[in-house]
């Protein structure tokens, strides 16, 4: 009933606000719609009074006029814009939608400029507390991943639940399994995934744009492993080093590639070349960090890019964190946690920096794991007046 007074007070203003029959007739759609809907208008009467309750709905009585007409107050006692507005007024009319879909069918409510607008403006609601709407997982044979509002009642796919928590017995012993799981693996990781770029045109594009971002200024690659991606960097020209937490995967990173510098730290307490690194790559450094760890982790790194300048990201995305007992024949003890893409930019908007783009892609069948990967490039604002953008 709200996204029908929330949509035609936008597209028939003269008709607002509506007449309970006005109401009736706005939200029932028998042909044109999915939902199909046919509400009484007793059903209305009661919903109307529950909303009232809520302060979500006023009645309005025409000067003279004998009819009690209803209007919205859902934008007012939630403080929306236009584009909030707009997504949610689709969002409660048509159920769970992709952002391709709610960019189409929000043209007469609120032109956005493309789809990449509309999944922006659904990160920052999702991001707000509490939350109003909520990006679902993809269910199979889905093409894109849909949202769905959050403003009452709502029928959910079940999501995984996550059977562990990294951080059960502290941060050092979960940094203690790691830093001993890579030190089993390094030699053998190096051999399996050296390579890998070969078949990544993706990452060899998106490195080519962050080698050009950089300009010839430092970048840091964090979460290095056996260096790589540095050295990929490297070979276009970017002035890259490479920092790991383990001792180990440092040690056969220099091995592999001599011409690189590699240094062991701590992506928490990573060294600031001057006034910043120009860009911070961070690809899969946090696949072993705990959810209510995300911002905190994003904001440091933030603060050791200079201003104006990039952080890439880069993870697993889903619900779920993965154990892991044997890894190239080795044995290991790891948890590698997914994070939920809404999750990912909100942590990276709550650390000070600005979303400027993202993407998810799937998986590469038999080079790496079967699970989708979101990217997100980020800017730290610039410096004005001595003050943070």
């Amino acid at each position: 009933m709200l996204g029908a007074l929330l949509e035609k007070q936008v597209t028939v203003p003269a008709s607002y606000p509506l007449s309970l029959n006005g109401l009736r007739t706005a939200c029932n759609q028998t042909t044109s719609r999915d939902p199909l809907t046919e509400y009484s208008e007793d059903e209305l009467r009661a919903v109307t009074l529950r909303l009232q309750e809520r302060h979500l709905v006023r009645l309005v009585r025409d000067h003279g006029g004998r009819t009690v007409k209803y209007a919205q107050r859902l934008v007012e006692t939630l403080g929306l814009d236009d584009p909030s507005r707009a997504l949610l007024t689709v969002l409660l009319l048509r159920g769970p939608q992709a952002a391709g879909e709610l960019k189409a069918r929000t043209e007469r409510l609120h032109p956005f400029t493309d789809r990449v607008t509309v999944e922006a403006q659904l990160a920052t609601m999702a991001a707000t507390e509490p939350p109003l709407v909520q990006e679902l997982e993809k269910q199979p044979g889905q093409h894109d991943t849909r949202w769905i509002h959050l403003l009452g009642p709502v029928s959910l796919p079940p999501v995984p639940l996550t059977a562990v928590d990294v951080l059960a017995e502290g941060p050092e012993a979960r940094d203690a399994r790691v830093l001993a799981s890579y030190a089993q693996v390094a030699s053998a990781y190096s051999t399996n995934i050296s390579g890998e770029l070969d078949e990544k045109p993706f990452d060899r594009w998106w490195l080519g744009r962050l080698a050009e971002l950089a300009a010839g200024e430092p970048v840091a690659d964090v979460g290095c492993g056996t260096g790589h991606l540095t050295a990929y960097l490297k070979s276009l020209g970017a002035r890259a080093l490479g920092f790991d937490l383990s001792p180990a995967m440092i040690e056969q990173a220099r091995l592999d590639h001599p011409g690189v510098r590699f240094e062991v730290a701590d992506l928490r307490t990573l060294p600031k070349p001057g006034d910043g690194w120009a860009v911070l790559l961070a690809h899969y450094a946090l696949v072993h960090t705990a959810p209510s760890e995300l911002t905190d982790a994003l904001a440091r790194l933030g603060r050791v890019v200079r201003p104006g300048g990039w952080l890439s990201l880069a993870t697993h995305v889903g619900h779920e964190v993965r154990h892991v007992e044997d890894w190239f024949g080795h044995s290991v003890d790891l948890h590698f946690v997914f994070h939920d893409p809404a999750g990912v930019r909100a942590a990276v908007t709550a650390a000070g920096l600005e979303v400027v783009e993202w993407y998810v892609r799937g998986p590469i069948a038999g080079v790496e794991a079967e699970t989708e990967r979101i990217y997100v490039l980020a800017r730290r604002p610039a410096t004005h007046n001595g003050g943070a953008a």
